[in-house]
């Protein structure tokens, strides 16, 4: 494998994307880093990268001028999302459909309390993202699982749809939070799946968020299929949730985008964002999402290259580890072909012939003992307590360090 990070890859001036060359990150106050208390972190969402060289230069402008008073959302903001969406993704976007808001999450808990009563019930197919439940259940809304069927032998998801159209159909039931692709699986839902979820959510009169924050962290030349470019009924009960945070790594600068096309749903959760006031931008946020979609293509693929070549190594690194020990010992990687993420079943080394009980267990010691942090995957729901989640969105001479230390504790398990 080439370590080099495809250097046919390269910016404006000719030069090479580097993805290989750590960056010290240490008195910047990241939560990556300062959570992890010492040990190798590869575990929250956040890449080990610089963003976009344009998106640099854009706040490095910016902070030039030296002004950081109150910011509008002007048209040259949407008109980036619409090309974005549109040339990468075949969406057709309404400029006026577009809302700006702080964070997807900020906004789905938002739409939560607009759009939803207490107790009523939301649905989440899990393992899903663990935020998820913050906005269901401190809002005082039921979070109802619809587990995800899996298969063991294979290392793969799919949907068991029986149980998904029992739980739309609950009366009780008004809302949907669908993870399009899905984190921490990678799935990438395709258009005939998509579909069917659509018509089930029309059928029972239930309304759909898409967080679509993943999108552009594909493998490449795998594409992603919209939820609400699907049919007109998809469209019509749906919200979107878009950013360019996760894809160019500025989640710390809270900036994002609702997009709904229906005028009396868009009405709805306008007013909610504003209510809630996470409709406003702070001095960097227009600038950053403008560039990046405006002028950070070119590093975003080099970017998408890269992770798909750690997530190969990652895979090889479990098949030489796998095939040296006992198969009872052995880990299942779930590694799609989206995200960064990957969820690894640990099934062998939790419950009650196993030295921990659950994975967070696991986790806890690995970090203590072997100084590495993954995320434990009981907090996605589902059938997550036998599973780690981890962040390969680092340079790989680092994500090789951090699977050894991670067999380095199996195999003393």
């Amino acid at each position: 494998m080439n370590d080099t990070n495809r250097t046919h890859d390269r910016n404006r001036n000719g030069a090479a994307f580097d993805f290989d060359t750590p960056v010290d990150r240490s008195g910047t106050w990241s939560l990556k880093w300062e959570e992890a208390g010492g040990a190798l972190p590869m575990w929250v969402a956040d890449m080990d990268f610089p963003t976009a060289p344009a998106v640099r230069e854009a706040l490095e402008r910016r902070v030039a001028h030296g002004v950081f008073g109150y910011s509008i959302v002007p048209d040259e903001w949407a008109r980036t999302y619409v090309d974005w969406w549109g040339s990468r993704h075949g969406l057709t976007i309404d400029p006026a459909s577009l809302i700006f808001t702080t964070g997807v999450i900020p906004a789905i808990s938002s739409m939560v309390r607009k759009l939803t009563t207490l107790a009523e019930n939301v649905v989440i197919m899990t393992p899903v993202y663990n935020i998820f439940f913050n906005s269901i259940l401190n809002n005082g809304r039921n979070a109802l699982q619809s587990p995800l069927a899996y298969d063991a032998a294979a290392g793969r998801y799919g949907i068991d749809w029986d149980d998904l159209e029992a739980k739309l159909a609950d009366p009780q039931t008004s809302l949907m939070i669908l993870c399009n692709p899905h984190n921490p699986t990678g799935i990438v839902w395709n258009r005939a799946t998509l579909a069917r979820i659509g018509e089930l959510c029309w059928k029972h009169h239930v309304t759909v968020i898409s967080d679509e924050i993943h999108c552009d962290l594909t493998d490449p030349d795998v594409g992603y299929v919209p939820f609400a470019s699907v049919d007109e009924r998809c469209a019509e009960i749906s919200v979107t949730c878009m950013a360019p945070t996760k894809a160019f790594n500025i989640a710390g600068l809270h900036t994002a985008a609702v997009m709904v096309p229906d005028p009396t749903l868009r009405h709805k959760v306008w007013r909610g964002l504003n209510t809630d006031e996470v409709a406003e931008p702070n001095a960097f946020a227009i600038d950053a999402a403008i560039a990046a979609f405006g002028h950070g293509g070119a590093w975003l693929d080099a970017l998408r290259g890269y992770l798909a070549d750690n997530k190969r190594e990652a895979a090889r690194l479990v098949d030489e580890y796998n095939a040296s020990v006992d198969p009872g010992r052995r880990i299942t990687p779930v590694i799609g072909p989206a995200t960064y993420l990957l969820w690894i079943d640990c099934s062998a080394f939790v419950g009650d012939a196993s030295r921990f009980a659950t994975t967070t267990e696991l986790c806890d010691w690995l970090r203590r003992e072997h100084k590495v942090m993954f995320s434990p995957g009981a907090q996605f729901g589902g059938n997550g307590e036998r599973f780690i989640r981890i962040n390969v969105a680092c340079p790989r001479a680092r994500m090789r360090e951090g699977f050894a230390r991670l067999f380095a504790g199996l195999r003393l398990s």
